[in-house]
């Protein structure tokens, strides 16, 4: 087994958060699957998983091998497309779906220039809050956040974003502020459909991490609908920092429970195939991933990460 097969499968073991899913994806058994993770573990001489009845998640040494596998994994993609002479210009028709709020507020601006710079190519972009499949639909990109959906192609995850509980100090007025994550449940969650909860939700506090309770009472899959319903007093929601900083700090919205931390949000890229690079798909990601550092410069509370790929 090749120790560049080892790390794609710690990659996909980690972006799925299961063992289970992770042989889904790569194919193969469950226990072959551990098999490997074990191999890197005796390679690399630390424990890079910790595995629980809810899946697994990486160690301080597991994230630091993430890290670094997905920018040797992305080095090598690199290099066999140069080795087989892939397609050096940009050009022709490049096709990419982005969920609403991305593609409104971030990455749609950015392809409109990238557009402009190149006479040759030519940007599909579909805006849709659905998970797409990239193979069976025939997109050359798509950009997630949260989850990758059911897909025949691969996922990356290129970014996170830093998300907080929010409402309207009108809303809470009315309502009561919580003391704490159990008091939530008398405010209504105003839900975004790719973010099922299952009426808990993660939060945490100088490393404790409680199931707070929440009482949905709005679901939609457009997030300028959703933040239509929390301006209008509706309930709370989650968002991504960034996008709310300001009008956080304008007294327009209120942080909800502000001395406890929501989970951070995912940002994937999902593409056919791992092999054979595309430039244009690569100089797309990296555009997101500089639009996001953009965004963390520019911010000087939100935690805005950027994964190295």
């Amino acid at each position: 087994m090749d120790r560049l097969s080892l790390l794609e499968t710690l990659i996909v073991a980690l972006d799925e958060g299961s063992l289970n899913r992770a042989a889904a994806r790569r194919e193969m058994t469950q226990s072959a699957v551990s098999q490997q993770i074990k191999q890197l573990e005796s390679l690399i001489g630390h424990q890079l998983l910790h595995r629980t009845a809810r899946g697994v998640r990486a160690t301080r040494y597991g994230e630091l091998v993430y890290t670094h596998a997905q920018g040797l994994l992305s080095n090598y993609d690199r290099m066999t497309a140069e080795l087989d002479q892939l397609q050096e210009g940009l050009s022709g028709d490049f096709r990419i779906s982005v969920n609403s709020f991305l593609g409104r507020h971030l990455i749609g601006p950015m392809l409109v220039d990238l557009d402009r710079k190149h006479d040759d190519l030519n940007i599909i972009l579909r805006l849709e809050d659905r998970l797409v499949d990239v193979v069976r639909e025939n997109y050359d990109l798509a950009i997630r956040t949260g989850r990758l959906g059911e897909t025949d192609g691969v996922g990356r995850r290129i970014a996170t974003m830093e998300t907080v509980l929010l409402a309207t100090p009108d809303y809470l007025d009315r309502m009561g502020r919580p003391d704490g994550p159990e008091d939530l449940t008398r405010l209504k969650y105003i839900q975004y459909y790719e973010d099922q909860t299952n009426g808990f939700f993660p939060l945490s506090r100088n490393g404790e991490e409680v199931l707070a309770p929440i009482r949905v009472g709005f679901t939609a899959d457009d997030p300028d609908l959703i933040r239509h319903a929390v301006t209008n007093g509706t309930g709370y929601s989650r968002v991504p920092l960034f996008f709310v900083q300001e009008m956080i700090e304008d007294g327009q919205f209120e942080r909800v429970l502000p001395e406890w931390d929501a989970p951070e949000k995912d940002v994937f890229a999902v593409y056919p195939s791992r092999h054979g690079i595309d430039r244009r798909r690569e100089l797309v990601i990296e555009g997101v991933v500089a639009k996001l550092d953009e965004f963390r410069s520019r911010r000087p509370a939100p935690r805005l990460q950027a994964v190295t790929a």
